[in-house]
């Protein structure tokens, strides 16, 4: 099954700068068996873990993170990048290669004690899902993120060693 996403993966070399390989996920969201097989893979491992909300950071986050979210029966909710959430928000700046960034949430997304899985397409270096697990978990809204659920995991640049042991399930591995 693995093997049939992989073939729906394009490799776009020096994107978007020079020495990156990106990994496109474009064509498999055209194809609609291997976009259901995604979202059911990255669901399964969280079927039995009473999820409340999943939460997917800007912006194919959003895509895969309501799939997901509709697989578990739960509520979605967006990380944005400053500016974009209409209501009041909680903030946290986080380090980038040249320089930070900053990721938002409205205020009342999540209640303390819920149970939280983010989802994204890719696990890099892993800042934008440590970001994201310190504005839900103790030291910001107080929910219980109980995992991350990816679709791709890129193992060479090591960003599970970010994420302070979090449950961390990916579909692909490069």
């Amino acid at each position: 099954m693995q093997q049939q996403l992989a073939r729906l993966i394009r490799d776009v070399p020096d994107f978007p700068k020079p020495g990156i390989v990106f990994k496109d996920v474009t064509p498999l969201l055209a194809d609609a068996a291997g976009l259901a097989l995604a979202v059911e893979l990255m669901a399964n491992p969280f079927r039995n873990e009473h999820i409340d909300v999943v939460v997917g950071p800007e912006s194919r986050g959003f895509i895969f993170g309501t799939a997901v979210a509709t697989a578990l029966s739960a509520g979605f909710i967006p990380i944005r990048k400053p500016g974009k959430l209409p209501y009041r928000t909680r903030s946290i700046e986080y380090a980038l290669e040249y320089g930070t960034d900053q990721l938002h949430i409205h205020v009342d997304a999540v209640q303390p004690g819920m149970r939280v899985l983010l989802v994204d397409d890719l696990l890099a270096t892993g800042g934008t899902l440590a970001a994201s697990m310190r504005l839900l978990g103790r030291e910001g809204l107080g929910a219980e993120v109980v995992g991350a659920s990816l679709l791709i995991e890129l193992e060479f640049l090591n960003g599970r060693a970010v994420l302070g042991g979090l449950r961390t399930e990916s579909v692909l591995r490069y």
